[in-house]
C-alpha cells in the first residue's frame, strides 16, 4: 500500500466577468419585455409577472459579487440570456479539454510533473459536452499521458468523488500519477432568464495530481482519508440527455433542460447532512475540530457555507479559516472547493491539518482529509 498526496494544483480563469450590476441590467431588460409582450394575460390573471432582480438581492441571498464565464456577449443579450460558444469541428480539441490544459498545466508544474508522467486522467464535472468519447480520454491524449481515462458526474461532488478514486487507486498501487481535472463550463446549463437561479453559477477549471507521497517532489498534502455518500433526492435536477427527443414536450419544453432546484428544501436537508458526514468522518480518522487548520468548502452559497463551519468547528470560524472565493468566481459547482483548496493551501505548516469538502446533487457529499507535509 502506499500513501497518496496531492502534489499539486492549477486553477484556469476564463478572462471575461460579469458583475452583480450587469447582470441585474440584463435581466430586467428581459424582464420588461416578457411582461410587455404577455401584458393582457397578466392582467388576466392568466400569467404571472416576471418580478425585477438587484444586485443587493443577489449579494444577501448568496455572498456572490460577479462570476468569470466563457462568454458574457450572449448570457447579456436580453433576446438570448446563454452563452455564444463557436462550433468546433470533430478535429479540434473540446471546450472542455481546451480549458482542462490549462489547469492541468499550471497543476502539473507545480507538482514537478510532466504529462507523460501521468497514467490516469479522471475528468470530474457536473455536465460533460458530450457522453463519448470520454473528455478525460481527449484531455489524457492532449497532455500525452498514459495509462487510462474515465469521465465522472457526481454534480457539484465530481471532484472531491474523483479525488477519492485516484487516492484508492494511487493507494493500491494500480496508478502511480493521477490528474482529477474539473472543467466546469456551468453558464450553458444555467438558465439566467430565472431570478431564483440567474446569478449562482460561473465558469472555471481545476486540476489536482495525485500521486505517491515518497514520489513527491516539493511540498505536498498527504491524503489521510477520504469519504463519500449518496441520498437521492429530485431537489436539485437536470433533466437534459439523449432520451430528451423520446419525450412527448421534448421539442417545445426546455426549462427542465437546464439546472432546477428547489432551493429551501436544498438548504433544509443538506446542510445537516454535510455536517454529520464531516464530523463522522472526523471522529473515524481519530481527528477533532481543534485539529483543523482549514475548511475548504464548496463554494454554494456563503449562508451554507458559514452554518457548515460553525456546527463543524463549534464556533464561528476564525478570518482565514472556512475561506469564500464565491464572491468573485460565483457557485463552480466541484471546482468550488478546489479553487479554495488551490488559493488558500500555501500558508499552511507542516503538520496542519484541513478538510477538503463538496456536495450538492444527488444528494452527493464527498470529503477529503489532508495534512501538509
Amino acid at each position: 500500500m502506499f500513501q497518496p498526496a496531492i502534489t499539486g494544483s492549477g486553477v484556469f480563469t476564463p478572462q471575461e466577468i460579469i458583475t452583480n450590476d450587469e447582470l441585474v441590467a440584463a435581466f430586467n431588460a428581459y424582464a420588461d419585455r416578457y411582461n410587455a409582450a404577455h401584458a393582457d394575460a397578466i392582467a388576466a390573471g392568466e400569467v404571472e409577472a416576471m418580478g425585477p432582480s438587484s444586485a443587493e438581492f443577489i449579494t444577501n441571498a448568496s455572498g456572490i459579487e460577479q462570476r468569470y464565464v466563457m462568454d458574457k456577449s450572449g448570457v447579456l443579450d436580453p433576446d438570448r440570456m446563454y452563452p455564444r460558444l463557436r462550433q468546433r469541428s470533430d478535429d479540434e480539441p473540446g471546450i472542455m479539454a481546451e480549458i482542462a490544459l490549462s489547469a492541468c498545466g499550471d497543476a502539473l508544474a507545480a507538482a514537478g510533473r510532466s504529462g507523460s508522467e501521468v497514467d490516469l486522467v479522471i475528468c470530474a464535472a457536473s455536465n460533460h459536452e458530450r457522453p463519448y468519447p470520454a473528455i478525460a480520454v481527449e484531455i489524457q491524449q492532449l497532455l500525452s499521458a498514459g495509462g487510462f481515462a474515465f469521465d465522472m458526474n457526481v454534480a457539484c461532488s465530481s471532484a472531491t468523488f474523483g479525488i477519492q478514486a485516484a487516492a484508492d487507486m494511487v493507494r493500491a498501487g494500480s496508478v502511480r500519477c493521477a490528474l482529477v481535472v474539473s472543467p466546469e463550463i456551468t453558464s450553458g446549463h444555467l438558465e439566467w432568464r430565472d431570478r431564483d437561479c440567474h446569478f449562482i453559477f460561473g465558469d472555471v477549471c481545476t486540476a489536482v495530481v495525485i500521486e505517491r507521497a515518497d514520489d513527491a517532489r516539493g511540498a505536498h498534502f498527504l491524503v489521510h482519508s477520504t469519504r463519500c455518500a449518496t441520498q437521492f433526492s429530485n431537489n436539485i435536477r437536470n433533466n437534459n440527455g439523449f432520451l430528451r427527443r423520446t419525450r412527448p414536450d421534448g421539442v417545445t419544453d426546455r426549462r427542465d433542460m437546464q439546472f432546477m432546484q428547489n432551493g429551501r428544501k436544498v438548504f433544509k436537508e443538506v446542510l445537516p447532512m454535510v455536517s454529520a458526514h464531516i464530523g463522522a468522518h472526523l471522529e473515524a480518522q481519530g481527528w477533532t475540530a481543534d485539529d483543523l487548520k482549514r475548511l475548504w468548502l464548496h463554494q454554494a452559497n456563503k449562508t451554507m457555507n458559514d452554518f457548515i463551519g460553525r456546527k463543524v468547528l463549534g464556533r464561528v470560524p476564525e478570518a482565514g479559516e472556512q475561506p469564500n472565493i464565491l464572491q468573485d468566481y460565483a457557485n463552480t459547482s466541484s471546482a468550488g472547493s478546489i479553487i479554495a483548496f488551490a488559493k488558500h493551501s500555501d500558508d499552511l505548516a507542516p503538520g496542519d491539518k484541513g478538510v477538503i469538502c463538496s456536495f450538492g446533487a444527488g444528494y452527493s457529499v464527498g470529503s477529503v482529509l489532508v495534512e501538509r507535509a
